[in-house]
């Protein structure tokens, strides 16, 4: 089985089409008779890899390259491994979207169900200590791993000396180099800052400080209407804030299916969110108890004010490469501060790579993982490959909406005939049986052939739905081969069955 399942992925490996098509995502062209070890010749025998950053993409590079046989070492500078994602993002933020789902629930929902109480109360000490465990606990699960594969682990700052030596200022006060044959840049993104708005993660919070509130502000802003500011608006708004979203554009979470986002923000504003879309900050006052922020549309026009507790800055990310002197190197960046890299990872610079937040593609701790195996696989002589049209993309408010492929404005603009087939959760007999059965499922697949092109779903576990529509795209499958595929009784993901045969042809239970 397992000379079956190798051969058949490289058969589909070889029979890809990975041209570079967009100048937002990198494809990634080899052959499978072209390899070469990849070493430079400068450098040091001490380490075949040496991973600056241990975020997602940093820790799990460094993690392959040790189980391939690779002799490697991680420098990460926060002294705790996970990266942005584990420590200040992703995961402390599911741990309070979680918690602070289950008080709503309680509070609003519960009682439909036969189950009441007296009174419900939020112990936000209680609810923030839930999530340092879950962090510290990962965090210390990632040692764990370095140790078991026998990654060297070393703590501190680190910045380029030459194309095979780190110069790392470690967190207790020593200096260190660190050599190595091939060096990769995985240093992630920061906070994207707003001009004229100074962030104390007090009165005008990151994300990171929206993480860490010592109580629940009455009124909260976020300047910005993507993923990390819807989420984080959930979380502050189900436990009792106003929440007020801010957003530049004529759109919340532009990436998104339009007929899905309209349907997203219609539950957000049933939820009690209110958005000020076409809308601009101009100014900020924290001189007061509160924050006074001065508001103008985005074409221009007559100024409002409007006051909060609190502001959350969400209006993106950008790549992290400050102090690593890159370019004492010569290493090459674009105009967005993305270092440009091959299809192989590899930057201009001879023996030094970059994955994940650093290069361009999408800014998801997922895609920096791929792009970290695929990088050392490449290293060890062997075949890496991420295909940044079929990474799914995930918001995990409630409902949560995930997608993988392209949207129906991209498939339109393709030019390409296409059918698309869409099946509600109001008929999916799980999501009655629960009371969760707001959102659908929405599939869009080539005309002609048939071949899902896009799967975009709205639903409570969107995010866990999404991956059968990945491995369908990502092996060219069909509406058809979705729906004719046994899924269990009573399952939510019936609903992906029911939306592929709308597609093809009719479904069964609307």
């Amino acid at each position: 089985m397992a000379m079956a399942s190798l051969a058949r992925r490289k058969a589909y490996l070889l029979s890809r089409n990975l041209s570079n098509t967009s100048s937002e995502a990198v494809r990634y062209s080899f052959s499978l008779t072209s390899f070469s070890r990849g070493f430079a010749s400068a450098g040091s025998d001490d380490n075949d890899v040496v991973v600056v950053g241990g975020g997602p993409g940093g820790y799990v590079a460094a993690i392959k390259a040790a189980q391939l046989g690779l002799k490697t070492t991680c420098i990460e500078k926060r002294g705790a491994l996970g990266g942005t994602c584990l420590n200040v993002g992703c995961i402390p933020s599911k741990a309070l979207l979680h918690s602070s789902h289950m008080y709503y629930e309680a509070k609003h929902a519960f009682s439909h169900h036969g189950v009441k109480f007296s009174d419900v109360e939020i112990d936000l000490p209680a609810m923030m200590s839930q999530k340092d465990k879950a962090v510290s606990n990962l965090t210390r699960g990632i040692e764990g791993l370095f140790k078991k594969n026998k990654v060297t682990y070393v703590k501190g700052y680190g910045k380029f000396i030459s194309p095979s030596e780190i110069s790392v200022d470690t967190i207790d006060g020593e200096n260190t180099v660190v050599k190595g044959k091939n060096i990769i840049i995985a240093t992630g993104s920061d906070v994207k800052s707003l001009p004229g708005i100074t962030i104390d993660e007090k009165k005008i919070v990151s994300s990171t400080g929206a993480l860490a509130l010592q109580e629940i502000p009455k009124k909260l802003v976020v300047v910005g209407a993507g993923y990390i500011g819807l989420e984080m608006g959930s979380v502050w708004g189900r436990l009792g804030s106003e929440v007020t979203v801010v957003e530049f554009g004529p759109d919340i979470v532009p990436s998104m299916d339009s007929e899905i986002r309209k349907q997203f923000q219609r539950s957000l504003e049933k939820q009690g969110m209110k958005f000020m879309l076409k809308t601009k900050v101009v100014g900020v006052d924290t001189s007061g108890d509160g924050v006074r922020l001065t508001l103008e549309p985005a074409s221009g026009g007559d100024q409002t004010s409007f006051e909060a507790d609190v502001v959350l800055v969400s209006a993106g990310r950008v790549p992290f490469t400050s102090g690593l002197d890159l370019d004492k190197i010569g290493v090459e960046m674009d105009k967005g501060g993305r270092i440009l890299v091959n299809e192989r990872f590899s930057t201009n610079v001879s023996g030094v790579y970059a994955i994940g937040d650093v290069i361009p593609g999408p800014m998801l701790a997922h895609k920096a993982e791929e792009d970290g195996v695929a990088c050392v696989e490449f290293l060890a002589g062997k075949v890496g490959h991420v295909d940044y049209d079929k990474v799914p993309g995930v918001v995990y408010t409630h409902p949560e909406v995930a997608s993988v492929g392209k949207t129906e404005e991209q498939v339109k603009a393709s030019g390409i005939a296409y059918r698309v087939g869409k099946f509600p959760f109001m008929a999916n007999s799980r999501a009655k049986a629960i009371d969760n059965a707001e959102g659908l499922v929405k599939i869009l697949a080539e005309k002609e052939t048939d071949k899902i092109l896009g799967v975009h779903i709205m639903a409570s576990n969107a995010g866990e739905l999404i991956h059968e529509a990945a491995i369908a795209l990502q092996y060219d499958a069909s509406s058809e081969d979705i729906a004719r595929v046994c899924h269990a009784h009573p399952t939510m993901s019936e609903a992906l069955k029911e939306a592929a045969m709308a597609t093809y042809d009719k479904p069964i239970h609307i």
